[in-house]
């Protein structure tokens, strides 16, 4: 790899999982992302031509970084590898930047899925049953650490195609969630949205995370978003088409604190029964037990 796509950076970084420092020269080769967060690049370190992913976000000298805490706490196969981090002054002398280098995994299921979507194709169901096993692997490893993710959605799905290896990235709202202490309901990307958050909840549990991994599934299958609400409130009318009106009762379970009870009745879709063997009920169970073991 030749330098002339970037200028040669180096800097002192600390390893992604334990204290230990290290000088690491890389050159940038392009933006691959962009947002409120910063920026990510996509990088080559010099020493062994690695191609990695560094992303770069303002850091608040007042407080430590979540993101940064969380990802050196983990280390699954489907969840993108922290490898260093470092932090470089910015043009104002009281601007810090915190650098992430992850591993470059080249792909993401929206990139895949909209392949087929644009050729009138649906994935198939192989493929998405394969992203899907991956995708609860990584959720159950992290509320295994009482980690919430919050924000899963098709775009933070990476995939290698040459592999069909998905791994879960972008910690950026991610939180360790504490029994009794609120947090903010505004919360993940609309579409993916659970209905306790669009009904203002601030006690929810890691279970908004599989919510949204079940709207991830329906879009694979369908090929657009099962629930693609234009507001908060468009969100929550898109959902009642499906699933019906919720009750009061399940309204409170929700969010206690919720007293706008006025919905429009709208019966549940009338789903086909599926009946299925003890045998099979048996199989499945236990294939669950041995994927949240792994």
């Amino acid at each position: 790899m030749s330098v002339k796509d970037g200028k040669v950076v180096s800097v002192v970084a600390t390893l992604g999982r334990g204290d230990k420092t290290q000088e690491i020269s890389y050159t940038d080769i392009k933006v691959i992302g962009n947002g409120s967060f910063g920026v990510v690049y996509q990088a080559c370190l010099c020493d062994t031509n690695e191609i990695v992913a560094v992303k770069k976000v303002l850091q608040d000298r007042r407080f430590k970084n979540r993101e940064l805490q969380i990802m050196r706490s983990l280390d699954h196969q489907n969840i993108v590898k922290l490898k260093y981090f470092f932090y470089v002054m910015g043009e104002r002398k009281e601007d810090v930047y915190l650098n992430l280098v992850l591993e470059f995994v080249p792909e993401t299921v929206y990139r895949v899925a909209r392949r087929y979507t644009r050729q009138k194709e649906t994935i198939p169901m192989i493929f998405a049953k394969l992203y899907m096993y991956q995708l609860f692997r990584s959720l159950a490893y992290i509320h295994s650490k009482g980690i919430c993710h919050r924000d899963i959605k098709p775009q933070n799905l990476l995939l290698d195609p040459s592999t069909g290896v998905l791994k879960l990235c972008d910690f950026g709202s991610a939180k360790v969630l504490i029994q009794g202490e609120p947090n903010v309901s505004y919360i993940c990307s609309r579409y993916y949205r659970a209905p306790e958050l669009i009904f203002g909840a601030v006690n929810y549990t890691c279970q908004i995370d599989v919510w949204s991994a079940g709207c991830v599934f329906a879009e694979l299958l369908l090929g657009q978003p099962i629930f693609p609400g234009e507001s908060g409130v468009d969100q929550l009318v898109e959902i009642i088409k499906v699933l019906g009106t919720p009750s009061h009762e399940q309204i409170r379970d929700m969010n206690p604190d919720y007293r706008e009870f006025k919905f429009p009745q709208i019966k549940a879709h009338p789903w086909p029964k599926v009946s299925v063997s003890p045998s099979l009920l048996h199989s499945t169970t236990q294939l669950l037990n041995r994927s949240c073991a792994l």
